[in-house]
């Protein structure tokens, strides 16, 4: 009992929690413990292997939002059950087993997932065989295209954050401005890109490589690694022969990166480094220590460091310890959210076969703009994935900020520097640089 009068003194707190609890409990803001027959949801996770990391606070995310949901009424009553099963190495065949796997043992009514790397069209077809809701952090503009394919068949499912391809355009437009606004004096236009084989990292590289020279960037070196790498020996030398003025990396393992840069900075080149989502891991900062500083790296989801932002870490922090992962546990937390507000909205969420009353749910997803941690959630019509500011609106109540973040401070969280109104800091010209 001591524990629920903890996790009710927090929730307390947040005015944002407390103005859910009307919909959730349909008791006119009125806390209730839920005490329903509870409702199964599941989760598939890389609980263990290289992606663990981040699949752990998935979990923890995933289970934060249950408990607060729970704490409020649980949907309509019924308190929220999570089930969770390991993807491992990920892969097609592992992430539709594990998801099989939830609904046909738990029966679930929703999957609500990080990411998984190699997830096709095979686990939204196993979730569209059942009939039921699936909220996902793929990051994938494949996404967008299978909705439209067979948006009846594919009613379901949604990405909860916005595609890979606005990691290369918004990258491009951050470095613009950069530059003409005289924070960054580049050595040189020259760009280096550096991928890892696969289409996620691929389609990233491919739109800077794409939209460099309209902005007045040559691509100096274009160079595919295979991952996991722990030796960077080979690609440095390339760099080092011929220095760029800006080093893009968008492949996204927090220790492979960390280690790239524990090499760099043995001979470091003038070039501002870049690198895609795998910095705001704090196993990054851990792993490369001194060698972070100066990194720049963006997210499309990843906890806002304003009042909502602040204030979800520091309950995901007391409850999950101070080195854990908030901006990997936020993405399956906003979206339990968003699935449990429009279940409950909806009259209840329905199990495997129920599925015209997931379409009711999926219905009311749709139709939701939710301001959680991580800023605006709104699905863009046809594709059923989050739509994108700056880049995919200029309105941003309209969409998910995409997150331009730099770590200063090896021993502190990076600090947020755009875009706006949402920035908190200033670039800073990196130390190897600086020098």
């Amino acid at each position: 009992m001591g524990h629920r009068i903890h996790r009710r003194s927090m929730l307390k707190g947040s005015a944002w929690l407390a103005g859910a609890s009307a919909v959730l409990s349909g008791a006119n803001g009125a806390r209730a413990e839920a005490n329903g027959e509870p409702i199964p949801v599941g989760q598939a996770a890389p609980l263990t292997d290289f992606a663990a990391a981040d699949g752990v606070e998935f979990r923890n995310g995933l289970i934060m939002a249950c408990d607060e949901i729970n704490a409020l009424g649980g949907i309509l009553g019924r308190p929220l059950e999570p089930h969770f099963v390991d993807t491992r190495q990920m892969g097609d065949a592992t992430n539709v087993q594990a998801v099989q796997r939830l609904i046909d043992r738990y029966g679930v009514h929703a999957v609500i997932n990080g990411y998984n790397t190699g997830s096709g069209s095979a686990v939204q077809d196993a979730i569209a065989d059942a009939g039921i809701i699936y909220l996902h952090n793929d990051t994938s503009s494949g996404h967008g295209v299978l909705i439209g394919s067979d948006p009846d068949r594919y009613f379901g499912s949604f990405q909860t954050d916005p595609s890979e391809t606005w990691y290369g355009s918004g990258l491009l437009k951050f470095l613009s401005s950069l530059t003409d606004g005289g924070a960054f004096t580049p050595a040189n236009r020259r760009l280096a890109i550096i991928l890892s084989a696969g289409t996620y990292s691929s389609n990233i590289a491919n739109v800077v490589r794409e939209g460099a020279a309209t902005l007045g960037w040559e691509v100096s070196l274009y160079e595919t690694v295979n991952v996991p790498i722990s030796e960077w020996g080979p690609t440095l030398s390339k760099l080092r022969q011929d220095p760029p003025g800006v080093i893009v990396v968008t492949h996204y393992f927090p220790a492979d990166l960390a280690q790239f840069m524990v090499q760099f900075m043995t001979n470091p080149t003038p070039s501002l480094i870049y690198m895609q989502y795998g910095p705001s891991v704090k196993s990054f900062r851990d792993i490369a220590g001194p060698a972070a500083a100066g990194v720049v790296f963006s997210t499309v989801i990843g906890a806002l460091q304003d009042e909502i932002g602040l204030d979800f870490e520091t309950r995901y922090k007391a409850r999950f310890g101070e080195d854990a992962g908030h901006n990997s546990g936020v993405q399956s937390y906003n979206a339990a959210w968003i699935w449990a507000t429009a279940a409950a909205l909806a009259g209840g969420s329905g199990g495997p076969g129920e599925d015209a009353q997931n379409r009711k749910v999926a219905d009311r997803i749709r139709a939701m703009i939710h301001r959680g941690p991580n800023g605006t959630t709104r699905f863009i019509a046809g594709e059923q994935a989050a739509a994108s500011y700056p880049g995919g609106t200029d309105d941003p109540s309209l969409g998910m900020p995409h997150q331009f973040l730099q770590i200063q401070d090896h021993t502190a969280e990076p600090v947020l520097i755009a875009p706006w109104p949402y920035a908190k800091a200033d670039f800073v010209t990196p130390p190897w640089i600086a020098d």
